[in-house]
């Protein structure tokens, strides 16, 4: 199910009552745990369990939050709900003691007419439907006209013309336009409009970490573009499949790697991640960009949006996994401000340790690679032997070793040159 932040009607209650109780018994029982994590290498299965340990707690108090009030004291949905106009009007059913299908009653709709609005944060009906709807839950609405905090993301739409030019041409080499008109004013007004909507429907947060620095990134607009067009990309995908990502399931990560052996494991490993309920997204950087990999959410989604700067199997990998360690370990902590990482800046904070860590032994177990011949060996036989012990593409020892070694002239032929974008963008 999708990460719940507010919980709106007895069936999701019961949903995540479930979920809590799943995860209390993977993380006191060892045999159900082994059950969700077999396989996996023990540094992975501890970040996994600190995880599950934070998704227990959020969930927890999300369901107490609702309970609540259903007994009288809104305080704490009010707060989770933190102003959000769509999640106000739930509240405010929820206080009244209104179900989904009594409000629906109230204004002469379907109750699958509410559930859509509110599963959507009534982010598609109109004000006057708004306004309807507020009045019949008996709110007075007021509009406040003040200064936004400091830390609150506001986009600015003025670019220069020299950006607006290099994104647009990007666009247009790209695809990401739509129609006839070739015109350069309206080629920019079009992306403009849907960096605009990106921000309404799905908001854009103050903070986007890029390796260690975590800073304001308004005035970016090839990266604010490049996410708004991951993002399109990513929710006709949400919406076409319905897709659900589980937080307690991970036994398939291992399949994940193993798939780096085959051809066309590129290509497989982005409908692995769907079968999971994570949308792999190939979209090529706009020139300037230092993005090798991002991972955020579109509509409670993991999305991973991977921009190819360096085409060789060990990077991409590298790239896939460390961004897979993101939605793994950061669900509930970081995922929804999102993260766009440069993975050869040298530069981490505690988060991309974490992820780094995480992509480093899923691919090569610490524990094996400390011990291995492969680490010192100087021709090929044995770090390919080594790759066939792990299952896994010898690109990605060769990639190890030229990291370690800071050499990257040893191997050159080894790491995979020229075979992923022709996978993902052909």
């Amino acid at each position: 199910m999708a990460p719940v932040t507010l919980i709106s009607n007895e069936r999701q209650a019961r949903e995540v009552a479930t979920l809590i109780e799943q995860i209390g018994e993977a993380l006191s029982s060892e045999q159900t745990l082994k059950s969700i994590v077999d396989g996996l290498p023990r540094e992975v299965i501890d970040g996994v369990r600190r995880s599950l340990s934070t998704e227990k707690q959020e969930l927890s108090e999300t369901l107490t939050a609702y309970q609540r009030a259903k007994e009288g004291d809104i305080e704490p949905l009010k707060e989770k709900a933190n102003n959000d106009p769509g999640e106000v009007l739930i509240v405010a059913r929820i206080a009244k003691g209104w179900s989904q299908k009594d409000l629906a009653r109230k204004l002469g709709l379907r109750e699958q007419a509410i559930q859509r609005y509110e599963a959507e944060r009534y982010r598609t009906i109109s004000l006057a439907g708004y306004i309807r709807v507020a009045r019949a839950l008996s709110l007075n609405l007021a509009a406040e006209f003040r200064p936004l905090p400091g830390e609150r993301w506001m986009p600015s739409f003025e670019v220069s013309q020299a950006e607006a030019q290099k994104v647009l041409k990007h666009a247009r080499a790209h695809g990401w336009l739509q129609g006839d008109d070739s015109s350069d004013e309206n080629g920019i007004s079009q992306l403009v409009k849907h960096v605009a909507e990106h921000v309404e429907m799905h908001g854009t947060p103050s903070l986007l970490r890029t390796g260690l620095n975590v800073q304001h990134h308004s005035e970016d607009w090839s990266l604010l573009s490049w996410k708004a067009q991951i993002t399109r990309r990513a929710k006709v995908i949400i919406d076409r499949e319905k897709l659900k990502y589980r937080p307690l399931d991970v036994s398939w990560l291992k399949d994940l790697v193993r798939l780096s052996r085959l051809d066309d494991g590129v290509l497989r490993a982005g409908e692995l991640l769907r079968q999971h309920g994570i949308v792999l997204i190939a979209e090529r950087n706009i020139p300037g960009m230092n993005v090798d990999g991002a991972a955020f959410l579109v509509d409670h989604i993991p999305v991973i949006g991977l921009t190819l700067l360096r085409d060789s199997l060990d990077n991409f990998w590298f790239t896939l996994l460390h961004e897979v360690g993101h939605v793994i370990l950061h669900y509930r902590t970081g995922l929804a401000s999102g993260f766009f990482d440069d993975v050869e800046s040298g530069e981490v904070d505690e988060f991309e340790e974490e992820a780094n860590r995480f992509a480093s032994n899923m691919l090569i177990p610490e524990e094996l690679w400390s011990r291995s011949p492969a680490r010192i060996a100087k021709t090929s036989e044995p770090i390919e032997r080594f790759a066939q012990q792990l299952e896994i593409s010898p690109a990605i020892v060769f990639g190890r070793i030229r990291m370690e070694r800071k050499n990257y002239t040893l191997f050159s032929d080894k790491v995979g040159r020229g075979k992923v974008r022709k996978q993902l963008f052909s």
